[in-house]
């Protein structure tokens, strides 16, 4: 599934975070899972992807008995902090309370669709930094289309 968009919520004092309906109705429990996992990440956000997608990103890595210290590092926080979250009928997710407290968020989040996942942003935050971001996107593109040894894009 592909996520776009943008969509401001919040999170009620139960922890629970509406999942656009928009994003319900294309949802397919064959392609997608029938839950999400969250992953907090630095910056003050937590990442959400479908179930299936998760775990064909986890299946992807070299999984060892003996991985290097790096790796199992890696692998105890990543692992260790995310969360495997059910919809509810009425297509809320529960956030563990822990995960908010770490990364920080409050009540007021927007959901930004970020391709294969959906990011949960503080709303304020995120509002203050779109217009820089759209302003750097060029820069972030040529940098990143020079570590895969591609030619940059040209507007």
């Amino acid at each position: 599934m592909l996520f776009t968009s943008q969509y401001e919520h919040s999170i009620d004092a139960k922890h629970r975070l509406a999942i656009p309906s928009d994003i319900r109705n294309r949802w397919r429990v064959e392609s997608e899972g029938t839950a999400w996992f969250a992953v907090p990440w630095p910056g003050g956000l937590i990442r959400l992807y479908p179930e299936r997608a998760f775990e064909a990103r986890a299946a992807s890595g070299e999984l060892t008995l003996t991985p290097d210290e790096d790796e199992a590092e890696l692998q105890a926080t990543l692992f260790g902090l995310s969360a495997r979250i059910e919809m509810d009928s009425a297509g809320r997710i529960r956030l563990p309370e822990e995960m908010l407290t770490l990364v920080g968020l409050g009540t007021e989040v927007v959901l930004v669709g970020a391709g294969d996942r959906l990011e949960i942003r503080d709303r304020s935050q995120w509002g203050k930094t779109r217009g820089d971001r759209l302003a750097q996107l060029p820069e972030l593109m040529a940098r990143i289309s020079a570590r895969k040894g591609h030619k940059p894009p040209t507007a």
